[in-house]
């Protein structure tokens, strides 16, 4: 074989192998293509039965061969006369051993749901729930309904296990406590599990925070996701799963988990008509939201209890500092606080020795303080699912209570910053359409992200926009401004800078460098009008927001977004704004839902809080 001969059969593999590698990029991105069809036709088939499930009459009957019981212990061990909404449907279900979700707000009375259960039937049910500090609260309560409850868990006496490893084997415990890291890590406590099913005396898994399983949701936690083998391990034993907050996504995604594809959904409706909900402007100035905090704390919430939720530990630290030396009765919480110093603060806040706790996230789960009068969050929630569950800790007695959200973009674009997936930045992009909206019913934007059936009249003026409607909202056309915004940046980036909020807002209103300073006059506007008008912009997304990274922390710059032609919008891009905003031409036009429109035809909220255009002390 000579040369040629060599490299023509070379090239002509090379061919061959080239064609098929071609071959096989289709076939894997047509594979790809199909599967993800397929995932989305299962979830919309999900969707659907989860939209169009039937109703709960038929576990409204009294009928049932445990319904006399059921009642006699609703009223010897529980002092109640009636059941509340939706109770007596899921214990039903339950009782039939069926698979059970039930979806009901803070405070709605879902423990109720399966402490009863558990009385009727005498068996051994097993409750997992995320914290000690919750189970704690819970076997306190139970203590007074005569149910024999106990918890396992890491920081249990190896007596004390043994122990209650007896009083299950013996059947003489009705519930079991027990986080899901316990469940997943503890070999020996899965044993005596089988060793009970096999008895034929395991009732049912009760799985509190349900929507913990859930990426979807705002509180996922990955040790929930080994609450998967309960259906392979026990089949036959049902599920009871607890939460106050889940969106049909999330509903989708914890029955393909907990494989529970055919579980009854039990939901009652989200309104919490108690709670006033407003959202209002944080100042750049931190010393005026500090006097804001000052003045509600000492005036219309004194001798009030309360919660202030912030984003970090650090904010927590800081602002609990500031308050204090505004004379306020105010404590820091927090993961990072050692326990007996938690439960200490926790303890002073429960007997109002503290007005407010100072807290992240990590406070709340399972608080059940009933004369909470405020819950403020002085930086935005990541979502709303996080927003709907931390302000539903006020007004459990059923007074009227507050739910304040002080919103600026910079703390939003914080948010946005640590999102590190798809999922994330939906939902921090759902809650700027409900921070920026200027007129739209606050239970009404809750209600639809729920897929809950509200109407604005549902409010009874219950929140700021109802109990103030505006009718001064003019249509703006900001095409102007996007023009600008985007010359802005083509600026900054030419000489290799990125920009962003403050630096942006700097250079538009001429007090940044010169060199990246656009020619002409600035702004006729305000600086915080400016800054809604970004807002609004980012939240249709003709604008977008690139990551940064420093050697402490990631940072938000305000960048174009390379798929939005300007050309396209014919000279308009409509902004609703609740007062006057000088320099921008009013459009004359009939009256319209711009928050059902958005760049990529999906339904988003667009503008912003009436009482933006307002100073936080003129809400005082």
């Amino acid at each position: 074989m000579d040369e040629s001969d060599f490299t023509e059969q070379l090239n002509n593999y090379d061919r061959q192998i080239q064609n098929l590698e071609e071959q096989k990029l289709k076939i894997l991105n047509k594979l790809k293509t199909l599967k993800q069809a397929k995932e989305e036709l299962r979830l919309q088939y999900s969707l659907s039965k989860i939209k169009n499930r039937p109703g709960i009459s038929e576990w409204l009957g009294k009928d049932y061969v445990w319904s006399k019981e059921v009642y006699k212990i609703l009223k010897s061990n529980f002092k109640f006369d009636e059941f509340r909404s939706n109770q007596l449907a899921a214990i039903n279900a339950t009782l039939s051993k069926q698979d059970v979700l039930l979806i009901m707000p803070t405070g709605g009375g879902k423990s109720l749901v399966y402490q009863l259960p558990a009385i009727v039937t005498g068996n051994v049910s097993v409750v997992i729930s995320p914290l000690l500090s919750l189970i704690e609260d819970q076997l306190m309560a139970l203590r007074k309904f005569g149910i024999a409850a106990a918890t396992v868990n890491s920081n249990s006496a190896t007596s004390e296990k043994k122990e209650i490893t007896a009083k299950m084997l013996e059947n003489k415990l009705n519930l079991i406590f027990v986080t899901p890291e316990w469940m997943a890590k503890t070999k020996s406590f899965m044993n005596t599990l089988t060793k009970i099913y096999n008895a034929k005396r395991l009732e049912r898994f009760i799985i509190d925070e349900v929507h913990c399983c859930s990426q979807w949701g705002h509180d996922f936690r990955r040790d929930y996701l080994a609450l998967s083998i309960l259906k392979g391990q026990f089949p036959g034993v049902p599920i009871l799963g607890l939460t106050a907050t889940a969106t049909t996504n999330v509903m989708v995604e914890i029955q393909k988990i907990l494989e529970i594809p055919d579980a009854v959904i039990i939901t009652a409706p989200y309104n919490r008509p108690n709670l006033f909900y407003k959202v209002i402007n944080k100042l750049e100035n931190k010393s005026d939201s500090l006097d804001y905090l000052e003045k509600v704390l000492k005036n219309k919430y004194k001798f009030q209890s309360g919660i202030i939720y912030a984003a970090t530990q650090k904010d927590c630290e800081e602002l609990a500092t500031e308050l204090r030396k505004r004379d306020l009765q105010v404590a820091p919480y927090h993961a990072n606080l050692e326990g007996p110093v938690k439960s200490k603060i926790h303890k002073k806040w429960a007997d109002n020795t503290y007005q407010a706790v100072i807290a992240t996230i990590a406070f709340g789960m399972g608080i059940d303080k009933p004369d909470v009068k405020f819950v403020i969050h002085y930086t935005v929630p990541k979502s709303l699912e996080g927003l709907y569950q931390e302000s539903g800790r006020a007004g459990r007695d059923g007074k009227n209570a507050d739910c304040t959200l002080m919103f600026n973009l910079t703390d939003w674009l914080r948010n946005f910053s640590m999102t590190q997936n798809t999922r994330e930045e939906k939902s921090v992009n759902d809650i700027l359409h409900y921070c920026i909206n200027t007129a739209t019913c606050r239970r009404k934007m809750i209600s639809k992200y729920f897929d809950d059936d509200w109407r604005s009249s549902d409010c009874m003026q219950m929140c700021d926009h109802c109990k103030n409607p505006n009718d001064n909202i003019q249509t703006y056309n900001v095409i102007s401004c996007l023009k600008d915004i985007i010359n802005l940046i083509g600026l900054a980036s030419n000489k290799e800078v990125n920009l962003t909020l403050k630096k942006l807002l700097d250079n538009w209103f001429k007090l940044g460098p010169k060199n990246l300073q656009l020619s002409g006059t600035q702004p006729k506007f305000t600086r915080q009008q400016g800054e809604h008008i970004v807002g609004f912009l980012l939240c249709k997304r003709y604008l977008s927001v690139r990551r940064g990274y420093s050697l402490v922390t990631t940072l938000a710059y305000i960048d174009t977004n390379p798929s939005v032609d300007i050309k396209s919008f014919n000279g308009k891009i409509l902004m609703e704004y609740s007062s006057n905003i000088r320099g921008l031409p009013i459009e004359n036009i009939d009256k319209i839902d711009l928050i059902e429109e958005s760049v990529s035809g999906k339904r988003l909220s667009e503008s912003h809080s009436n009482s933006h255009s307002k100073k936080i002390k003129k809400d005082v």
